[in-house]
């Protein structure tokens, strides 16, 4: 199993500074098309190492194509690309911003869940500018743990 190194505390600083319910990080592997969480604030459901194919679409386009972050402030907004929608709204989240961490291309992604219309315009800068903040060391961070 593959984890930060326990010296880093990069993904808890960010996780702290931006709150919500549940808080994950993934990193990629384009080679494999897989996508491995190395952070989870509710690692008895979403445990750290848990893998989940890169699927095609929509949303991997916006965030992993593009780079951009992606806003979804209703269980219906996101649940077309989550198949693990109902385990979320489980766990008291109906909203979800996912924000891509880039190093010439997108490396991996921070996933903040919370309750239905969280994410305000405000809610948003502020957590891109936690991850902005805290860029290089989710970069070294996330790089340690490289599939």
């Amino acid at each position: 199993m593959i984890q930060p190194p326990p010296s880093d505390d990069s993904f808890r600083a960010v996780h702290a500074q931006t709150a919500g319910r549940l808080f994950t990080v993934t990193v990629l592997d384009r080679t494999a098309g897989l996508a491995r969480r190395v952070y989870s604030s509710h690692p008895e459901v979403y445990p750290v190492s848990g893998t989940k194919p890169m699927a095609q679409g929509a949303w991997t386009d916006q965030v992993i194509g593009r780079g951009e972050m992606f806003v979804a402030n209703t269980v219906a907004e996101f649940a077309i690309y989550f198949p693990d929608h109902d385990l979320i709204e489980s766990l008291g989240c109906r909203s979800a911003l996912n924000i891509p961490v880039l190093q010439d291309q997108v490396i991996g992604t921070v996933n903040i869940l919370d309750r239905e219309h969280y994410f305000s315009e405000q809610k948003v800068k502020h957590c891109t500018d936690v991850c902005s903040l805290h860029h290089a060391k989710l970069i070294e961070a996330m790089s340690a743990c490289a599939l």
